[in-house]
């Protein structure tokens, strides 16, 4: 067995994104907060956001209608529309956002592009995550780019046998085990958990247990090794 493809995700596991999120949630509470308790905002919100996905996709613009939609469904339409206003410039400041590597990303990608295809397979909004990968200064490490609707084993087997010799011969790295890693398990790739210390409740799952092809690592620093480890 040879790996020859690395493929990675990006939010959260090459630059922050979870945390942007819960800042905005926080300023979303306290918008409405004459109108329901944080308990009841967070929970609602999770509810719209949930049921919005398959409409929206994943990213901010979706998170920023849920919003919307949560505050008018709250309130039953008695939102001012100086709060939507603010709902609104939240959502654009968090498009603007500045985006730098997480600590270990550049050295770890650098490693890997010597002696693997990498590709990019991230979930969101086309232009924003485009964005975002310019903004980085990662774009030239990969050979490849995939900005994808769902992550599922469809999805890793699709992409693997495109930029690379198939799951068979290909590790996953990324931070959601719902989405990085179980995925691509089933597809039949290697896969590598990076822990990033917030996870949004959509993404959490169970760890596999006994699979010989996962891995939890302490940082991305260690991926380059693992990598090499499983080509013996």
């Amino acid at each position: 067995m040879t790996i020859t493809t690395v493929g990675l995700d990006a939010d959260d596991t090459l630059w922050h994104n979870e945390t942007i999120f819960r800042l905005t949630h926080k300023r979303f509470v306290e918008l409405l907060s004459d109108f329901a308790d944080e308990t009841t905002l967070e929970a609602r919100l999770a509810e719209v956001e949930k049921r919005n996905l398959r409409l929206y996709g994943y990213g901010v613009k979706g998170f920023t209608l849920s919003m919307v939609e949560t505050a008018m469904e709250l309130t039953d339409g008695a939102v001012s529309t100086r709060v939507i206003r603010e709902i609104l410039a939240v959502g654009r400041e968090m498009l603007s956002e500045p985006v730098e590597p997480l600590p270990g990303v550049e050295g770890a990608l650098h490693a890997l592009s010597k002696r693997y295809r990498l590709v990019l397979i991230t979930k969101g909004d086309l232009l924003h995550q485009e964005q975002k990968l310019a903004a980085s200064g990662l774009g030239d490490l990969f050979q490849a780019v995939e900005i994808v609707s769902e992550k599922d084993a469809d999805t890793y087997v699709r992409v693997f046998n495109r930029h690379g010799s198939g799951p068979e011969q290909a590790a996953m790295a990324g931070n959601s085990m719902r989405s990085d890693i179980l995925p691509a398990l089933a597809a039949g790739a290697y896969a590598a958990l990076v822990p990033y210390p917030l996870i949004w409740a959509h993404e959490a799952a169970d760890a596999p247990t006994g699979d010989p092809r996962f891995a939890e690592l302490a940082s991305i620093a260690d991926l380059p090794a693992w990598v090499d480890g499983l080509n013996g």
